[in-house]
């Protein structure tokens, strides 16, 4: 499968890297998961017990089962009158996850079964730098993802006092969801390291205007050989080029543009606002 990512500047020194969200895979009458029947922990029992798999892929199996839950937990919350209890239960949510770092959402859409990024970028911007910074945002995400999933799992036990209490347990449920998130961001991390690092500037034309040794040379850094099949391919684009341009880097992209271009490339508007505003 292909992954789509969308990288430019939007303020300052800080870039944006928003992955596209293809509308063709979304199918007219496609089930909801509210839609589809809700699976027990005897079915995840009988997938572990029957499929002899090794641990790690165990393990896939019960964050998705504990996912499921999870989405379906919040679209309950979602559909909640207003007023509600539980109504309000999802606006704190919400302001909660308001402050979660934007590149965690990218890297939780990276999943196992990428094979190949196309990374599109403004025809102004280095490619090699984009590769760099690419590289940048995944390895930095193995380190930070990693020390707060350790963190988030190390809180669950004592978040589980809080079941005394005559209400809903939320610093269990947000401590559960961050656990499983950091999880989802570590994987997707070191998926997309794995990806950007491999191969050489074959099928890049981006890169074919640098120096051969250059190439090599950030090949050899990755520790892979350079006649492997690239797994990245760089798309620089001049329709991006021209939607940034003239804009004030001090002040960042306006709303305006921010929002021509997630029309344009299929990008949720709210993530990428999140990196403009991000220090």
């Amino acid at each position: 499968m292909n992954a789509r990512l969308i990288v430019f500047p939007i303020k300052g020194r800080n870039w944006c890297f928003g992955r596209s969200v293809n509308p063709s895979a979304i199918t007219i009458g496609s089930e909801s998961p509210s839609a589809k029947a809700s699976p027990t922990l005897r079915d995840l029992w009988k997938k572990i017990s029957s499929n002899g798999k090794p641990m790690d892929e165990n393990a896939e199996l019960v964050v998705d089962f504990i996912s499921d839950k999870m989405n379906r937990a919040w679209i309950g919350l979602e559909s909640a009158p207003v007023g509600s209890l539980k109504n309000k239960i999802h606006g704190l949510g919400l302001r909660l996850l308001s402050g979660v770092k934007p590149s965690e959402y990218l890297l939780k859409s990276i999943s196992k079964d990428v094979t190949k990024i196309e990374i599109t970028y403004p025809k102004s911007l280095n490619p090699r730098l984009v590769r760099r910074r690419l590289r940048h945002i995944a390895m930095r995400g193995t380190i930070i993802n990693r020390k707060y999933f350790y963190g988030s799992i190390t809180l669950l036990p004592f978040t589980t006092a809080f079941t005394v209490l005559p209400l809903p347990n939320i610093p269990f449920f947000w401590v559960l969801f961050r656990t499983y998130s950091n999880w989802r961001a570590l994987k997707g991390s070191e998926r997309l390291l794995l990806l950007v690092s491999d191969g050489s500037a074959t099928g890049n034309p981006a890169l074919t205007n640098d120096s051969t040794k250059e190439t090599s040379d950030d090949d050899s850094d990755c520790g892979t050989p350079s006649l492997l099949s690239p797994s990245w391919v760089l798309h620089p684009s001049e329709e991006l080029d021209k939607l940034i341009r003239g804009q004030d880097p001090k002040d960042g992209l306006s709303k305006c543009v921010i929002s021509d271009i997630c029309k344009t490339y299929d990008l949720d508007i709210n993530e990428v606002l999140k990196y403009r505003n991000s220090v």
